[in-house]
This record gives structure tokens, C-alpha cells and sequence, in this order.
């Protein structure tokens, strides 16, 4: 019997196919707007997480000074020096490795290409805090570290702007007046969630930076990398009681951050899941639109179709034969509407995560309440106009023209 009343409805829908597509419209534009905009929120966190995963694994920044927003610190703050890393090393327990690391701006140049890029100053440490693995090539060696030798590791961009698909390992490059030889290629890890293109850097020993580019022996920052089931909050209480003891501030408060990635990842995270809901939310006021829509024409169907239903009334049909009959058609054309909407949703957010370089998270969970609410939508605005026509009077019914 159900089966037959989707076919009436379905024939219904036919008789008048512009009508009835114009009706469903908001339930489609409902349920692809709520697809589209969880679709590309989950992979705008996906992206985020990966990001941060990226940048290493359980790790710990440690910066001079109290930090104004990320990475900035305070100018009258004593700053970090290598005995300060060695120090990690030997007093704090759970570190799996630590790289103190600074920075500098340099002009690199091959033969006749040039690029602007960042020079960072570090050990091999480097590479296990950042979980970042060679492409090519080798590492520094002990001697080239503790000697500060021009060698030097080269980003994807730095590599793809100066030597473009050659292989550049065994050449020479400039920083600046001052030349290094190239032992390997660091893998591409791509643009951070803070904008920041992490390929373009060259990796040189920390002695060879101080010594010949920044002129001092200051550490910018000091990475540091808990061992595996070594809680990081452990690891950062022990560091702000090692650092309370080794940098006496005069003022009493802490003049160094130490940031925990795992923090900004939870808030980077906490943060697109709430953007995530709230546009969600506004996507599904467009779903009750469409309900009042169905509602309109349902009601229009019913006044169309009185005499119809007189002669169904006065040859037996029952009232809840014909409340079911014009419920089934409400909930068909939502639930139309709910697949089309559906199958658009996915696509915009194919396109939209494509666009922002995030993965594709299809979430079966929420496609199948965005087809249950749409079919909830026909119920619930379908109920009233198929009341109204059961509770039609035959004889009144019969009289209409």
C-alpha cells in the first residue's frame, strides 16, 4: 500500500514537474549549503592538524621573553645561548631530542638565479624535532657542526627557484658574499596553517650562522621533542622550573614561553569546528524555508485536487488513507530535494577544499541527518495541508469546482 501512495505522489510531482522543482529548492539549497560547509570545515581541520603535526612530533618551543602572539618576544629579554640546550639535554628527563636554532635573512644565489630566503642555523637535531626527512643527500656530519663548516640542507622552494629540476646536491650556492656547498634537500612539507611557506629555508650548522652571518652566539629559540608516551606537559613543567632557576628575571616573572604545540593544535581545531557549526547552522534556516514552501504548494495541491479527494472520501477511502496519501507526497518531494541537495553539496565541497588545498573528509554521518531532516522537513510541513484534506466534507468536496 505504501509503495502505491509513492507512486500517486510521484505521478502528482510529474503532473506539475516546474512547480513541484521550484518547491523543493530550498530544501536543496538547504542541505547543499549544510554538506558543503561541514564537508570543507572537517577538511580545513584535517588540514590544520596535519599542519601542526607537520611542523613535529610532541614538541616544545622555547623562546625568550613572554611571547606577543606566536614567536614574539620581548627586546630587554636576555636571550637564549647553546649552553641552554645542553642543559635540557642533561637535566630534563622524557626529551627525545632538542635543536637550539636561529635565524637570519640572506640573499641565495646559483649561477644566475637569486632568492630571498630565510637562513636557519641548527643541528641535525633539527630534522628529528620537525620530523622532517631528507629528499636527497646526506646530513650534517659531527665535525661539520662542531667546526661550523658551509655546508648547508636546501628547502623544496629554495631548490625549485635557484636550480629548478636539477639536481643541485654536490654544487656550490652564495648567501649572501659567502659560499656554501650544497649536501642535501630537506622533503617539501608545504605551506603552515600560519602562512608560512615552511620550504623556503636553508639549513645550515648553528656555529657557521653565528660565526659568519649574525656576528654573536644568541639562540633564537630551542625546539624541543618528548620521547614517544612522555607526556609534554610534564616535559614543559620541568622546563619553566629549569629556566625559573637558570634566567633570574629582576622583575620575578618568567622572561621565556615555552608553546606546546599540541595546544595551538587544539585550539586551531576548536576554533574552525565552532566556525564549522555556526555556518551550519545558518545553511539549515535555508531547510525551513524550503519546508514552508512545501507547505504553500501543498496546500495549493489540496485545493486543486478537492473534488478528487471527495470522490476518494465518498467511495470508501478513509480519512487517514487520504492524510497519509498527501503526507507520502510531501515527504517524497523533500526527500528528492534532500538527494539532489546532497549530491550538489558534495561537489561544491569537492571544489571548495580543492580550492583551499585541504583533503576531501566525506562524512557518511552527516549526509545521512541531512537526508533524514529533509524527509523530517516533509513531514513536518506536510502534516497540516494533509489534515486539511482529510478532514474534507464529501458532499462539500463533490460540490467544488
Amino acid at each position: 500500500m505504501l509503495w502505491s501512495m509513492i507512486r500517486l505522489a510521484l505521478v502528482a510531482i510529474r503532473r506539475n514537474v516546474l512547480r513541484s522543482s521550484l518547491t523543493v529548492l530550498g530544501i536543496v539549497i538547504g542541505v547543499a549549503a549544510v554538506i558543503t560547509m561541514t564537508t570543507i570545515g572537517a577538511g580545513a581541520t584535517a588540514k590544520v592538524t596535519a599542519d601542526i603535526a607537520s611542523l613535529g612530533t610532541n614538541l616544545l618551543m622555547l623562546r625568550p621573553g613572554q611571547g606577543q602572539g606566536y614567536g614574539g618576544a620581548r627586546q630587554d629579554s636576555a636571550p637564549l645561548k647553546v649552553v641552554d640546550a645542553e642543559a635540557i639535554e642533561a637535566e630534563i628527563r622524557g626529551v627525545a631530542a632538542v635543536a637550539p636554532t636561529a635565524n637570519s635573512a640572506a640573499q641565495a644565489i646559483a649561477a644566475s638565479h637569486n632568492w630571498a630566503t630565510t637562513v636557519t642555523g641548527s643541528t641535525n637535531q633539527f630534522l628529528v624535532v620537525r620530523n622532517w626527512p631528507l629528499a636527497e643527500g646526506r646530513s650534517f656530519t659531527e665535525g661539520e657542526e662542531r667546526a661550523g663548516k658551509g655546508v648547508c640542507l636546501l628547502g623544496d622552494t629554495v631548490r625549485h627557484e635557484l636550480y629548478g629540476g636539477a639536481d643541485p646536491v654536490g654544487s656550490r650556492m652564495r648567501l649572501g658574499h659567502l659560499t656554501c656547498l650544497v649536501i642535501g634537500l630537506l622533503s617539501a612539507k608545504g605551506e603552515s596553517s600560519f602562512g608560512q611557506d615552511q620550504d623556503d629555508v636553508v639549513l645550515v650548522p648553528l656555529r657557521w650562522l653565528q660565526r659568519t652571518l649574525t656576528g654573536n652566539t644568541d639562540v633564537g629559540s630551542i625546539f624541543i621533542s618528548a620521547e614517544d608516551g612522555v607526556s609534554t606537559t610534564k616535559v614543559q613543567t620541568d622546563l619553566e622550573r629549569l629556566f625559573r632557576e637558570r634566567r633570574h628575571s629582576p622583575s620575578g616573572e618568567d622572561d621565556f614561553t615555552i608553546r606546546d604545540m599540541k595546544e595551538i593544535a587544539s585550539a586551531l581545531t576548536s576554533t574552525t569546528r565552532v566556525m564549522t557549526a555556526l555556518l551550519g547552522a545558518v545553511a539549515a534556516v535555508s531547510l525551513l524555508v524550503g519546508g514552508i514552501g512545501i507547505m504553500n504548494i501543498m496546500l495549493v495541491s489540496v485545493t486543486e485536487r478537492t473534488r478528487e479527494i471527495g470522490i476518494r472520501l465518498a467511495i470508501g477511502a478513509l480519512e487517514r488513507e487520504v492524510l497519509t496519501q498527501f503526507l507520502v507526497e510531501a515527504v517524497v518531494l523533500a526527500s528528492v530535494g534532500g538527494i539532489v541537495g546532497i549530491v550538489i553539496g558534495l561537489v561544491a565541497a569537492a571544489i571548495g577544499v580543492h580550492a583551499i588545498g585541504a583533503p576531501f573528509v566525506f562524512q557518511p554521518g552527516m549526509v545521512l541527518l541531512a537526508f533524514v531532516f529533509s524527509a523530517a522537513v516533509g513531514v513536518v510541513f506536510g502534516y497540516f495541508p494533509a489534515r486539511q484534506a482529510a478532514r474534507l466534507d464529501p458532499i462539500e468536496a463533490l460540490r467544488h469546482e
